[in-house]
């Protein structure tokens, strides 16, 4: 096992992992907003900024099953987390003095890498927490949400009082953070050293794509792709395309705050709500209001619209990610759950918004707010896809 540091018994175990999840997303919330009008602010057109992101998502794709599996063979999360989360903190700041396209796709992809296992490895590792003490794993993935509406408020307040040029410390900041909460995680249980043993080796030993053929998991990763694909437009565009229409970095900001903000309400009032839904239902919903968020976003920009239509992220997000994790938690792969989580995201969302980033920025290009449109087939395709998954299928 690992003898990466760590602190005494102190805090409770799952305040810790709360924390942790928090530093993460408090990174997600500046980046995802504020990243890409950063990125056009620096004089790079709509189809760059694509290229740019896209990049940082394929990067992402491969950094981080093959790190979750590291983590899997040392049997200590930690030993991947705390230099991730250093390295991205310190790659942050390089976005400033890149000049060109070359430059900042550098720095994208050193950025990348860095934070690919943060979120994943960080999620299975809370999870389990959660599942080993019998609590619901909503309100302590919900501290990550929370933390995401105060990255996405304070970054827009921030843009608009002094430019952009805050997102890179911002994102130093929050990633310095996470390094110090994953120091703060207590020793994983006894017997985690065995998991150095698990799996075979090669190319598909390294990325643990042998899980693949797990009885529902394959089908679990193509739904995930499609639903949370279908967020690239949103993702990628939103803030550019509400500043056109002529909303300001502030109220975009709020804008990402409410949709997250929806997000932790059914975290945290997930199992009264949605106790008795199953993964298969809580797909379906998910696609649903997809369908219903970008054909209505596709055609309007009008605030009155945009405020209900952000909410629906809790459906979006909220309900397909709460499920997929729900689905996990119930069936984790022995001695693999960093790899599965890890994989996981790698194919289910991070490689899906990578492709679909990709097209996203080609159609922004030519029919702006029809990118969204494009988004809502996506989701129509994963209701078939949801209606017959079965865990052992």
């Amino acid at each position: 096992m690992t003898t990466s540091p760590s602190v005494p018994e102190t805090a409770p175990p799952l305040a810790r992992f709360a924390l942790l999840l928090a530093a993460c997303f408090l990174g997600v919330g500046v980046s995802m907003p504020f990243l890409p009008p950063f990125l056009a602010g620096r004089g790079l057109g709509a189809e760059a900024v694509a290229q740019i992101l896209f990049a940082g998502s394929l990067i992402r794709f491969f950094v981080s099953p093959a790190l979750g599996r590291l983590a899997d063979r040392i049997g200590d999360g930690r030993a991947v987390l705390i230099p991730c989360a250093a390295l991205a903190a310190l790659a942050a700041p390089l976005f400033l003095p890149a000049e060109g396209f070359w430059a900042v796709l550098g720095v994208q992809l050193l950025f990348a890498a860095a934070m690919a296992p943060l979120s994943p490895v960080g999620e299975a590792m809370a999870l389990a927490a959660t599942r080993r003490a019998g609590v619901d794993y909503g309100p302590v993935r919900a501290a990550g949400s929370a933390a995401f509406i105060l990255g996405a408020a304070g970054a827009g307040g921030m843009a608009a009082w002094g430019g952009y040029a805050a997102v890179p410390w911002l994102l130093a900041g929050s990633y310095a953070a996470a390094a110090l909460a994953a120091w703060l995680l207590p020793r994983p249980p006894a017997g985690g050293q065995a998991l150095r043993r698990a799996g075979g080796g090669g190319l598909r030993g390294a990325f643990a794509l042998h899980l693949l053929r797990r009885p529902g998991f394959g089908r679990l990763v193509a739904i995930s792709a499609l639903v949370q694909g279908s967020h690239a437009a949103c993702y990628g565009f939103s803030s550019i395309h509400w500043a056109r229409a002529g909303h300001s970095a502030e109220t975009i900001g709020l804008l990402w705050a409410e949709g997250v903000m929806a997000e932790v309400l059914l975290f945290l009032w997930a199992r009264p709500l949605l106790g008795r839904v199953s993964p298969r239902g809580l797909m379906l919903l998910a696609a649903g209001a997809g369908m219903l968020r970008w054909v209505a976003m596709g055609i309007t920009t009008e605030l009155w619209a945009l405020v209900p239509l952000q909410a629906l992220h809790a459906l979006t997000f909220g309900a397909q990610y709460m499920g997929a994790m729900r689905w996990l938690s119930a069936n984790p792969p022995p001695g693999e759950a960093l790899a599965a989580q890890s994989l996981h995201a790698a194919l289910g969302t991070t490689g899906a918004q990578a492709v679909a980033m990709l097209a996203t920025g080609w159609l922004y290009a030519r029919v702006e707010g029809g990118a969204f449109l494009a988004m809502a087939l996506l989701c129509a395709l994963a209701v078939p896809v949801a209606w017959g998954w079965r865990a052992g299928r």
